[in-house]
């Protein structure tokens, strides 16, 4: 049977079982892409699943089905074909996708140490390469078509296997994140949101559109060289240009081959040409590779209401684990519907699970009219502890840390955009302006610091006066801009932050000097100099005490 985005039979289908769920006669399994699903602890009444026929409206269940085929006919599309319908039993459809990556490739062909070195490492491990092309085959036919779109080798398509093994929420140790791997930096260049709520370095339509953006601009700025723009992508622009810029001055050739690099951004290409290699002929590699059809594996549905990831999984047919791999850019346990951007008011998901979730999802909303998500966003009114914030919010301090990822000993700034529990006062989905802007900033829980203004005596350097008051020579050395080893004259004005009191005082007793007062502290050496501290905690001399955060 053809199958297509807008098939009414598929659609009566599904909104059969939208009925038989309102019935409450049967239980219906839903096509998975994934392990079964457990059934998610829901936090809020409205996120639950339809309850059951006694507490359902009284509605015809010609009312859900027509309910369910309009649903299912507007919000089911190819995302990058909108409107375009899918025949799955097209003989273009059903064609082999590795062969369509075969003919598009384009780049000069490399034949190094490296390139046999990274041969033999994948050949060694069959199992991690049937890992990583079956991961891979998710998302290669998005990636082909965008490619193509823009008249570019098929090569670049299998980067995220150089890059991530495709694992789309994979982060380096310095940071990068995604399967194309973006630092965060480059990534805000190429308008990938990073916020509380989503980092769309890690979302898989934003960031392969960024990934093959910056592509291009290094293609053009390496006038097609797409060897020198590979380099570039790995180890900086700058950083190839100045290379280039050096063997030009050198009277020396300026290929990939030619310039220095550092060793791992000159394996990065060797890498990429042992893929192509298994991919070109992997019974040479005594490798196979899953059979991967030319047609999308996933398509994107419109979320028009904040929901819940849990409910989003279950009335997908998905165990949570299986939906974050098409969703991966999620922050928090909740989908916000009006994210903006092109990442934004929708989820992805398999084809066979973005027709049950539309299915699932008219049927439930028929009998349930509340909010499908139990979290909801709140601005922090001032700086606070998260214990205070915890009571103004009605949650356990232990849950808001958890939640919102707020570390020991640290204050939330004013402004911070938190995730909270939903209540009847605080019921609205996220705005717009939050859902792309939200972010929380943390500052050290300490007591206020002491401006302490001195002036030094004979022999005083920054090492001693951070000593004597406990803090770092470096801190002590930025206060006063001079450096770490530097030393004061006597009586040059020092400057000193501390939460401390002064200095522990030492009793002065000279011959043929009078006791001090009735009333006075004990005379303290401070800075090479005697100083008297009145009780009255008045500033003495040249000694100056103020506060700041």
């Amino acid at each position: 049977m053809n199958m297509h985005l807008s098939l009414p039979r598929q659609v009566l289908t599904l909104a059969s079982l939208a009925a038989a769920l309102l019935l409450g006669a049967c239980a219906t399994t839903a096509p998975d892409a994934g392990p079964p699903p457990a059934a998610a602890p829901v936090e809020h009444e409205a996120a639950a699943l339809p309850p059951k026929v006694a507490d359902a409206p009284q509605q015809s269940i010609q009312h859900v089905e027509r309910q369910a085929e309009r649903e299912s006919m507007a919000r089911l599309e190819d995302s990058l074909n909108p409107g375009a319908k899918i025949d799955l039993n097209d003989a273009a459809a059903q064609a082999d996708l590795w062969a369509r990556i075969r003919r598009g490739f384009a780049m000069p062909e490399l034949d190094n140490e490296g390139v046999r070195r990274a041969e033999a490492w994948y050949s060694a491990r069959p199992d991690y390469v049937q890992r990583m092309t079956e991961r891979g085959s998710r998302y290669l036919f998005h990636i082909v078509e965008e490619v193509e779109k823009r008249g570019m080798p098929t090569e670049l398509a299998l980067l995220p296997f150089v890059e991530s093994a495709f694992v789309t929420d994979a982060t380096s140790r310095v940071k990068a994140s995604g399967m194309w791997q973006f630092m965060p930096a480059t990534g805000r260049d190429f308008a990938l949101k990073q916020n509380v709520f989503r980092d769309d370095r890690r979302d898989v339509l934003a960031s392969t559109r960024a990934a093959l953006d910056y592509l291009g601009r290094l293609g053009k700025m390496f006038d097609g060289d797409w060897q020198l723009a590979l380099a570039a992508y790995n180890w900086g622009q700058g950083n190839v240009s100045k290379a280039i810029a050096r063997n030009q001055r050198a009277g020396l050739p300026t290929d990939y081959d030619s310039i220095k690099m550092p060793d791992e951004t000159r394996y990065y290409l060797p890498k990429l040409q042992a893929v192509k290699n298994i991919v070109l002929r992997p019974e040479a590699y005594a490798l196979s590779l899953p059979p991967v059809a030319n047609h999308p594996y996933f398509l994107s549905v419109k979320i028009e209401r904040d929901m819940d990831v849990a409910l989003a999984a279950n009335l997908a047919g998905m165990s949570e684990e299986a939906f974050r791999q098409f969703n991966p850019q999620m922050n928090q346990p909740v989908i916000l519907a009006n994210a903006g951007g092109e990442a934004g008011g929708q989820v992805l998901l398999p084809y066979d699970n973005a027709a049950v979730f539309i299915g699932q999802l008219a049927a439930h909303q028929a009998v349930n009219r509340g909010p499908l998500a139990s979290w909801t966003a709140w601005v922090v009114p001032k700086t606070m502890k998260p214990a205070e914030a915890a009571r103004q919010l009605g949650m356990s301090e232990a849950q808001l840390r958890e939640l919102n990822k707020i570390p020991a000993r640290m204050l939330v700034k004013q402004g911070s955009t938190l995730l909270v529990p939903r209540t009847a006062h605080r019921d609205q989905d996220v705005s717009e302006h939050l859902a792309d802007n939200a972010s929380m900033s943390l500052a050290p829980d300490v007591p206020p610091l002491r401006r302490v203004a001195l002036k030094a005596g004979k022999g005083e350097t920054v090492a001693s006066v951070a000593k004597r008051w406990r803090v770092s020579a470096g801190q002590v050395a930025q206060w006063n801009k001079v450096g770490v080893k530097a030393s004061f004259k006597p009586g040059q004005p020092v400057v000193i932050y501390t939460a401390r009191a002064e200095p522990t005082p030492t009793r002065v007793a000279q011959a043929g000097k009078p006791a001090a007062r009735p009333g006075s502290k004990p005379a303290a050496r401070v800075g090479g100099r005697t100083v008297t501290a009145m009780n009255n905690s008045a500033p003495v001399l040249s000694r100056q005490l103020t506060q700041r955060r």
